[in-house]
């Protein structure tokens, strides 16, 4: 049996928190506020956000078990093997590839976005053509290209760099949420008149909250980023759960925040029909001029920058695992001779993140919305594996090597697998309110023929591997036992 290739332990709990909590904000809190009111109305997208939260704290509990049992290399992707096998770990990983990639893609192209709505005569140079509607320039490609190289450097210079830029940028992050809220809320210029009414009149509020409670999964995939880097942890993984709960909890606080910031400026109906290109931009640099800009910019930039420093972390770790396992070609797995990063695997990200910006951002987000159906697939796959590994009580079928009795466990992960369904179907069932469109159902059948022609090229070498040099590769022990790990 070949010696098993394992990376550095660097991370330490607050970076990785930071991996967590910059990953799920990302640019989202900073560019959404005013199309989310549109759907929910200021409590509507707040009471929503939360109970998103709240579900996907539940699904948060598998990840903690499972981290805290095999921390390794590839999260979900592990997971899947360990309950139901190779194949099915085939599938999770095949889609959890395409939807870091994705994100990692609309995150530089968000940058060059930023940057146009803040120097709009530079970027809009040298148009190439039009896609779908979205016009590509030539200086819009060459600065998200140029973000992806930078990050793509930093991150093969070692884990241990990027952790504690994560870390760095969420913090200032955070700061700017504070101060840009704080400034808006002492304004004599803004008030809490303006967040009336809670919720859009032509919209039933428990209409209008489930619509944001269906996009939890997008608001806040990026914690599972911890799993990812498991094995990488420089201290106990049984810290793994508070640390992701806090991700969560946060994440959801500044989400509110930015809301509420937003809504108070104006009369928060009157900001979604002027029907701005960066509505909450546009609303502070009214109010509060170019010093609340730059604020604003700022805690953007640095939510940028941490869902891409977090989520290529993530891809190529995933890859690295994917290809340790002999599931994907050998070179993806190979260190840096230096660095001792998976630097092919960030290669890998950053080529083929680069390339989306040519095809414009509005072809870029059918695809991305299409790969929220992976991440909550790995979800459920997460979920069923803790469920299975825990019993209601001894029964004649007990195994005591590979399942522990926990009734309360095995029920929150049950709970988190009917969230994940939820999720799932108020993606996939035509009508509901985050039902993906026909070009996103276009792109998930291509992205399933492209696995399933894969799977079958390489179906007789993985199936010839031996069960315990799979169960070693992947998990560190040639024999998964649930006792002795939980």
């Amino acid at each position: 049996m070949e010696e098993r290739t394992t990376l550095k332990q660097t991370l330490k709990p607050h970076w990785v928190w930071a991996i967590a909590l910059g990953s799920s904000i990302g640019w989202g809190a900073f560019v959404q506020p005013t199309t989310w009111m549109s759907t929910a109305g200021p409590l509507g997208v707040m009471i929503g956000l939360s109970i998103g939260a709240l579900l996907m704290m539940l699904i948060a509990i598998s990840y903690g078990i499972l981290i805290k049992s095999f921390p390794v290399s590839g999260g979900e992707f592990a997971y899947s093997y360990i309950s139901l096998g190779r194949v099915h770990a085939f599938i999770c990983g095949w889609f959890l590839t395409l939807g870091y990639l994705c994100i990692v893609a609309l995150n530089a192209s968000a940058f060059a976005l930023m940057v146009k709505f803040v120097f709009p005569t530079i970027l809009k140079t040298f148009h190439l053509y039009t896609i779908a509607g979205w016009n590509v320039y030539l200086m819009e490609v060459i600065i998200a290209s140029a973000i992806l190289g930078i990050f793509g450097y930093f991150n093969m210079r070692g884990t241990g760099l990027s952790g504690r830029m994560q870390f760095i940028f969420c913090t200032i992050m955070v700061i700017g949420v504070v101060v840009i809220t704080s400034m808006v809320g002492v304004h004599p210029g803004s008030g809490l008149s303006n967040v009336a009414p809670l919720f859009p009149t032509d919209t039933p509020a428990f209409a209008a909250i489930i619509s944001i409670v269906a996009i939890a999964p997008w608001a806040y995939v990026g914690f599972d980023n911890v799993p990812q880097a498991a094995e990488e942890f420089h201290f106990s993984s049984r810290k793994a759960f508070t640390l992701i709960i806090l991700a969560i909890f946060f994440a959801a606080v500044l989400y509110s925040m930015m809301i509420v910031a937003t809504s108070m400026i104006a009369p928060w109906e009157q900001l979604v029909a002027q029907e701005k290109t960066w509505g909450t931009g546009a609303a502070i640099q009214g109010l509060l001029g170019t010093i609340g800009l730059v604020i604003l910019v700022t805690a953007l930039t640095m939510g940028i920058f941490t869902g891409l420093n977090g989520f290529i972390i993530s891809s190529s770790r995933l890859l690295f695992a994917m290809s340790r396992a002999k599931i994907i070609p050998e070179i993806f797995s190979k260190l840096h001779p230096t660095y001792k990063t998976p630097y092919i695997g960030i290669l890998f990200t950053v080529i083929v993140a680069a390339i989306a910006p040519w095809f414009g951002r509005q072809a870029l987000t059918w695809v991305v919305d299409m790969s929220s159906i992976g991440v909550t697939i790995a979800y459920f796959y997460t979920c069923y594996t803790a469920f299975t590994l825990f019993t209601w009580s001894r029964t004649k079928k007990f195994n005591p090597d590979t399942q522990v009795v926990a009734p309360l466990k095995k029920a929150f992960a049950g709970l988190g697998m009917l969230a994940s369904i939820t999720f799932l179907c108020l993606l996939l069932i035509p009508g509901s309110p985050a039902a993906l469109g026909v070009e996103s159902i276009i792109a998930l059948v291509i992205w399933i023929v492209l696995g399933v022609a894969f799977y079958l090229s390489n179906r007789t070498e993985l199936s010839n591997i031996p069960k315990e040099e799979l169960n070693y590769l992947i998990t560190g022990n040639k024999q998964i036992r649930a006792k002795n790990q939980i």
